[in-house]
């Protein structure tokens, strides 16, 4: 960076110096890829096996056909302090940019003084002056100081975009939760009359003279069990509930009815080539430009080493209530230039450049952190949506036995050749698989909002 930075301005000519040094650009892609991620050898295909080809598409919110959920969306859109925060910064980072680039352009200033004989000092003079200071960026400051905060700028608005997609993920990821919370509930409340209807039998048979008090006192202690586990699928759908209105600004009331049933699963999404998942991410991308940020701020505290030259104008008049001026002519212009050259600063513009290239190595190898977080993202979202789409398999089928062996326990029971602690057991049997085959399908509609997110799809329809 140095060398190439003195390589220009030795030359430069008259004519270079008027035009200046030219603003040196960042490092490309490539190159950014090669010095922030030496370690990582990016695969031609990704490691578990795709069952559709394609680059990812848009719009994956409308592939889940739930209107509930797109009203959410666009509500956390609309009123998410935290984007409310992200554009904020946008704005503040642009109009940063702005008066970045103002300092290339020359600075007009009015200054006057009034007051006749009343006038503060007693003088009565009056003054009007009309002052022009245009700084000649020879050497790149004032350029490189514009392409920080454009590229500052850059950054904070694809760190908004991908907040906005992080948001609409974390909406739908916790309306899936909310609905699994739902339908785990309907399945305690559906255990616990199962459980009443066997306490009920107990108590028959205790009457009739062929069960006894323990059999009666089991069941009985399975229907509380069973009450307690609707409790606890109340305060899970609660939770869920409050924690998708606060993402949507609404007040946390839990008001929202998430239905028994969850969606289907969309049909596969393709995912592309990882070579091509750095240009996608938003995130990733905010990361590059804040290396090209940090790359320009090198320059700037480079050049402010150097000489600084500026051009001056001013026109102005003078006159008094209270004597001649002698020799004055109205009105009177001038020209100038001045020069600064700093000699001695014990080495703190120096220290600026060393502060600067550091920021770069930190802004690099935080790069290098976020790229290396997207492989795995992809990753680890393809690995887990194959994984349970195995397990889905295997626990459907657990289901139906078990709901199979419930019944042959039942008329075991009523045939006499049975206990009613096996009819207990393979309810809780049941129980257990229904629950965790719920859990591993609302994962798996989690996983496929994380893919998306992870390959840089977009949760909007484009038009």
């Amino acid at each position: 960076m140095r060398a190439r930075l003195e390589r220009c301005l030795a030359a430069a000519g008259l004519s270079g110096l008027l035009a200046g040094c030219v603003v040196l650009p960042p490092p490309t892609p490539e190159e950014l890829r090669a010095q922030a991620l030496p370690n990582l050898r990016v695969p031609e295909a990704w490691l578990v096996p795709l069952p559709v080809a394609g680059k990812p598409v848009a719009g994956w919110l409308a592939t889940f056909g739930d209107p509930a959920l797109d009203q959410l969306v666009a509500e956390a859109i609309a009123y998410n302090p935290d984007l409310q925060i992200a554009a904020a910064r946008v704005e503040a980072a642009e109009a940063s940019a702005r008066a970045a680039g103002a300092a290339l352009y020359p600075m007009v200033n009015v200054a006057g003084r009034g007051g006749g004989k009343m006038s503060g000092d007693a003088s009565g003079l009056q003054a009007l002056g009309l002052f022009a200071s245009w700084e000649l960026d020879l050497w790149g400051r004032v350029r490189s100081l514009r392409a920080a905060s454009g590229a500052q700028y850059d950054s904070a608005a694809l760190d908004a975009l991908y907040a906005r997609e992080s948001i609409a993920a974390l909406v739908a990821k916790s309306w899936f939760v909310a609905r699994e919370a739902a339908v785990q509930r309907a399945i305690a409340a559906e255990m616990v009359e199962s459980a009443e209807q066997l306490a009920r039998y107990s108590g028959d048979r205790l009457r009739v003279g062929k069960g006894d008090e323990l059999e009666l006192n089991q069941a009985e202690a399975s229907v509380l069990t069973y009450r307690d586990l609707v409790l606890q699928a109340d305060l899970a759908r609660y939770n869920a509930l409050r924690a998708v209105e606060l993402l949507a600004g609404r007040y946390p009331s839990a008001a929202i009815d998430p239905g028994a049933t969850l969606p289907p699963l969309p049909a596969p999404v393709p995912a592309g080539l990882p070579s091509q998942l750095l240009e996608r991410r938003f995130d990733v991308r905010a990361a590059e430009r804040r290396v090209a940020g940090a790359f320009h701020r090198i320059q700037q505290a480079d050049a402010a080493r150097l000489p600084t030259i500026s051009l001056t104008a001013n026109v102005n008049t003078v006159s008094s209530d209270l004597f001649i001026l002698k020799n004055h002519d109205n009105p009177v212009w001038g020209l100038g230039a001045t020069l600064l050259f700093p000699l001695f600063n014990a080495g703190a513009l120096r220290a600026q450049v060393d502060v600067a290239t550091a920021e770069q190595k930190a802004a690099m190898a935080d790069y290098g952190r976020i790229g290396a977080r997207a492989f795995n993202e992809v990753e680890s979202a393809l690995s887990a949506s194959a994984n349970h789409e195995r397990r889905a398999e295997l626990l459907g089928r657990a289901v139906a036995s078990n709901q199979r062996a419930l019944g042959f326990a039942r008329v075991r029971l009523d045939v006499g050749s049975g206990d009613q602690r096996a009819v207990q057991e393979q309810m809780l049997a049941l129980h257990a698989t229904r629950t965790t085959l719920v859990r591993v399908q609302s994962e798996r509609l989690i996983q496929r909002v994380n893919l998306h997110l992870a390959l840089g799809g977009g949760f909007e329809t484009p038009p």
